[in-house]
């Protein structure tokens, strides 16, 4: 909604700028300035990138104008989630959770998590990296192995970012083409003025693009990027807390903290969350027992 509100803001701010001038608005009408400079920086794209990051552009560029999907509301699923997953690991052992990673869709814990449910790569890092944990994996060693996959995964988010900011940068330039075919055609005509601003209108529109459109855009798709970077932090956080020890009350508290603070819950609501939850285990057990000042239901 924002980006909506913010590329109205530029465009009317440029305009309105423009008019206040007595500029006259049919001189910025220039659709071949528009076919040269579009056209020009499409297929810079096309030849740079091949097709997956072709895809990832497209999607990327509609996740801008989606919004961020982690806000607080999911990070408190979040919480809640991996909480039900390690008491039920606490009480039963470890590996009572292969079932619920190896189908996650009939989980009882994870289908109710929507958003895991619908991002495939959230999905997979979870599930991926409890049956590793399962089979006996050393929590230091799996925390290298997470790190890597962290790394990837950013490097490969960025593809798309650094190709648009790469189209961007080259905007200004394919306006300056633009204008020099128009001075071209300008000169050809001996002494056109409708044709000079029209060569003149072609820098402006390739610079306007390039600050004013492509750019921010392709900053506000690297912010989603780092979005997702946080949230498979906080994932990272809380698997490897819970499997050097941590009790999941602390292994949760601990991937609250590395939650960013604009979207993070309060302690209360993280707690409220985790108490109700109707995967806490009994009191029951030398596990439960532990567990029971997080776990007993208010």
């Amino acid at each position: 909604m924002f980006t909506i509100i913010g590329i109205l803001v530029v465009f009317g701010a440029v305009v309105g700028g423009y008019l206040m001038e007595h500029g006259n608005l049919r001189v910025l009408l220039q659709p071949a300035e528009l076919v040269i400079i579009g056209g020009a920086s499409i297929g810079t794209v096309l030849i740079a990138n091949p097709l997956h990051i072709l895809k990832e552009i497209a999607g990327g560029i509609g996740g801008v104008f989606g919004g961020s999907k982690f806000n607080r509301q999911q990070y408190l699923a979040l919480l809640k989630t991996m909480y039900d997953l390690l008491n039920k690991a606490r009480k039963d052992g470890i590996i009572s959770l292969e079932d619920e990673v190896e189908n996650p869709t009939k989980s009882a814990i994870l289908s109710k998590n929507s958003l895991i449910m619908k991002d495939h790569h959230l999905r997979d890092f979870l599930c991926d990296t409890m049956r590793t944990a399962i089979t006996g994996a050393d929590a230091f060693e799996l925390d290298q192995v997470l790190e890597l996959d962290l790394e990837v995964h950013h490097h490969t988010s960025m593809q798309p970012i650094s190709a648009l900011s790469t189209m961007a940068d080259s905007l200004p330039g394919l306006g300056i083409v633009a204008a020099v075919l128009g001075v071209v055609i300008t000169m050809g005509a001996l002494g056109g003025g409708h044709k000079v601003a029209a060569a003149l209108v072609g820098t402006f529109l390739g610079i306007l693009l390039c600050y004013g459109l492509v750019g921010p855009i392709a900053a506000n798709m690297a912010k989603v990027a780092d979005d997702e970077a946080a949230y498979l932090r906080v994932l990272r956080t809380i698997i490897i807390s819970f499997l050097k020890g941590a009790a999941p009350i602390m292994a949760v508290e601990a991937a609250r903290r590395a939650i960013p603070g604009h979207v993070r819950p309060p302690f209360n609501e993280v707690e409220k969350a985790c108490r109700s939850s109707s995967a806490a285990p009994a009191t029951e057990g030398s596990d439960a027992a532990q567990a029971a000042p997080a776990t007993t239901s208010a």
